[in-house]
């Protein structure tokens, strides 16, 4: 891919946050088919793994940031109903579509930039994030925000995709990034830019290791990473220094 074709496709910084906005507004009723079909049904299960690691206690908060339509806060509800869940996104006819899909009161709705989040310190019992790192323009300042509102000795806990690393898998790999997803994101959603985005915003992304000793800068402690289907996706996760939440 060409530079010119490849800028079409990442936007600059100065433009990255509106136009990331922009793009899960137009796909929002279509995004939870295309992610089961994309990850062949997976997501689901990550989901609940990202959960897991969030290590909530009974009763817990958790405030999910960049919610969607809440797939993470409702992976946690049905482990635990007496959660308190917070689900926060800058889209929202994404969480629109969140609503509508779960109907569920347990879950509290907030209009939310990743980069200041309007919550005090010390807040929740652990914060989580589906593929939000990989979209936001400052990712230490997004990891930063999260670690000042999660209670000390709470879990951050990130689930994203990541570039394919080097292998007898790669080619194949980069033709379903490249080829097989913008074909069946423009066949279902009707949106040629975003499932173009998705792929060439994966294979530029940070690796794993590079995103963990973010995490480790801005004071998370215990960090760790776990790759799933073929190390394209990445669980990560770090916890605040302090005494373990009640």
């Amino acid at each position: 891919m060409t530079t010119e074709n490849l800028d079409v496709v990442l936007p600059d910084d100065r433009v990255k946050a509106g136009t990331v906005k922009h793009m899960f507004g137009r796909i929002a009723g279509r995004y939870d088919l295309m992610n089961r079909l994309m990850t062949f049904g997976r997501d689901r299960a990550w989901h609940r793994e990202v959960v897991r690691r969030a290590a909530l206690p009974v009763g817990g908060r958790l405030l999910d940031i960049g919610s969607g339509t809440g797939g993470i806060v409702w992976a946690a509800l049905e482990q635990d109903f007496g959660l308190s869940a917070v689900a926060a996104d800058f889209t929202f006819e994404m969480m629109a579509a969140g609503r509508a899909q779960h109907g569920c009161r347990a879950i509290q709705w907030c209009g939310a930039d990743a980069l200041a989040l309007p919550f005090g310190g010390n807040t929740f019992d652990a914060v989580t994030s589906g593929y939000l790192i990989r979209n936001v323009v400052d990712i230490r300042q997004a990891f930063t925000e999260q670690m000042r509102v999660v209670r000390p000795g709470g879990k951050v806990v990130c689930l994203d995709t990541s570039p394919p690393p080097p292998g007898l898998l790669q080619p194949f790999i980069n033709i379903y990034l490249q080829t097989i997803i913008p074909l069946a994101g423009r066949l279902i959603s009707g949106d040629r830019y975003a499932y173009r985005y998705l792929p060439e915003s994966t294979r530029h992304f940070h690796t794993p290791a590079e995103l963990e000793v973010i995490m480790q800068a801005v004071g998370l402690q215990k960090t760790s990473y776990r790759r799933l289907m073929h190390r394209t996706v990445v669980i990560l996760q770090g916890t605040k220094p302090g005494a373990t939440p009640p």
